[in-house]
This record gives structure tokens, sequence and C-alpha cells, in this order.
């Protein structure tokens, strides 16, 4: 069997503690960086490939590559002299704009290849809307009533919300309930109030979103409306990939409508 297939640990991650010391987990960069990629199967390597980077984190990153790969796929990244084993957490709809995108976690490799890059970049954000108006207006959504006045559809998502306080520093954990183009609603144990800023990763549908904001209003103590200002740059595609898939018409509303049907006809008939 090959040494670097035997030598694969599952709980194995990057031992270099600088790296862990200096860079936040939930660090992301937009960077394009041209890798080598071979996939490791039944104990032997492929053919390398050029790939490239699409976002660069501390466990791993986002590729964009030509060739398919499955979720649980291990494969050797390499640049320059650097070189980690990963593995395949989650790869893109083929029929979406983000086909041929995969991204991967490090298993193996005491230094990830984009770790100058990590160290000397920061995140970036861009505005999610330049107008405040357009904000304020679609955030109705999340109040009762506001029907009439929706700019942007908000869908029902089950995900989690990791939310820092900008100002105060404080953490809580909460669950997504609600998501629209410029905003979601959060439940939690613990709420902040109004106005307070915001800095938020939402795990939705197998990816992650960052964001800030701000806490636009809260509901009945269980639950609170975040308002989108800036999205981290790179994460825009993923949050449309998010809503796209939201769109869709699930297979269960159909089979709701079917039953109906045949229950109205039945009555009908008789």
């Amino acid at each position: 069997m090959n040494e670097e297939v035997s030598r694969f640990r599952q709980d194995a991650v990057p031992q270099d503690s600088a790296l862990r010391d200096s860079v936040p987990v939930e660090k992301l960069i937009h960077l394009a960086l041209p890798v080598r990629l071979t996939h490791m199967q039944n104990g032997g390597r492929g053919v390398p490939e050029l790939a490239c980077t699409y976002d660069i984190h501390p466990r791993g990153a986002r590729l964009l590559s030509s060739r398919e790969v499955n979720v649980g796929d291990l494969v050797t990244v390499e640049r320059g002299r650097t070189k980690s084993v990963c593995r395949v957490v989650w790869t893109a709809d083929p029929c979406s704009a983000l086909r041929g995108q995969f991204t991967v976690e490090c298993v193996e490799g005491n230094k990830i290849p984009w770790e100058d890059e990590l160290r000397l970049m920061e995140e970036q954000y861009l505005p999610v809307e330049a107008g405040g108006r357009g904000r304020a207006l679609a955030m109705n959504n999340f109040r009762r009533g506001g029907a009439n006045r929706r700019r942007r559809p908000r869908y029902q998502i089950e995900g989690g919300a990791d939310v820092v306080d900008v100002a105060g520093g404080s953490h809580l954990e909460g669950r997504l309930e609600e998501l629209s183009e410029f905003g979601c609603l959060i439940s939690a144990d613990d709420l902040l109030t109004p106005g307070t800023g915001l800095r938020l990763v939402l795990n939705m549908c197998d990816v992650s979103v960052a964001l800030r904001g701000h806490v636009r209003y809260t509901a009945e103590n269980r639950a609170m409306g975040v308002e989108f200002q800036e999205i981290r740059q790179g994460d825009r595609p993923l949050l449309d990939y998010v809503l796209k898939h939201l769109r869709k018409p699930r297979v269960e509303d159909f089979a709701d409508l079917e039953v109906v049907t045949e229950h109205m006809a039945a009555a009908t008939a008789g």
C-alpha cells in the first residue's frame, strides 16, 4: 500500500502551532493560487493535474478543477515544496454556477501550502447592497404583516449561526431559521439588543458564509432579525447558491398537492 495512504489518520490536523496561534480558525481569504492536485485511490496515486484555489483557510481550501471528485475522496495538494493530504468534504452541484468547485480539509501534513498567504493577508468584506433603503425594505420580510412590502423572498432553512458581538466580543451560537438576500432570523437562548453590530458565520446546506451586520429587532424573546451589511469577499456566490437551492420546489410540496387533489376529486364524484 502507498506509504502516504498507510500513514493517513482520519483525525489528523495540521500540527504547526505557530499557524494555529496566529490565524483564527474562521479566517478565510478569497485568493486564487495554482496548486498540483493528485487523487489517491486504491492505495495508489493518480496523475497530477493543475488546479486553482478559490479561497483558503487554516484547515483547507475551496478548489476549482476540471476533474470530477466525490465527498470522501483523498487528494494530495502540492504547492512548491509543501504538500498536504486532504479529504474532499463538499462538492458543488454540477448543474449550478459553482460547478467544478469543491472544498477540502487537510488531514495530514505539518504545513499547509498557503500558510504564508494566511499570515500576511486579511479578510475582505464587500457591501451587500449600496443603498440602505433597499435593505430596510427587505428586512420587512421578517416582520408580521410585511408580505405586501416584500422586496426579496424569505425562506425557511435549518442551519447554525456563530455570532460575535463586534463591540463587546461576546460569542453565541444560534439556530438559523429564515434567510433572505439581505437578512436572516436567528433563534438563540441569549439574544442581543437591537442595534448591536455583529460578525456572523452561517452554516447551511454544507457551506459557510461570513457576514457583517446588526440586530434589527428581537421577537418574542426567542429570536432576532439580523440585517446584512457586508459579506466576505468570495462568499456571495455561496449565498446565491444556497438561495437558489431554497427556491427549488420540494418533492414533498408536490406530494401534498397530489393528495389534496385526489381527495377533492373523490368528494366531487360523491
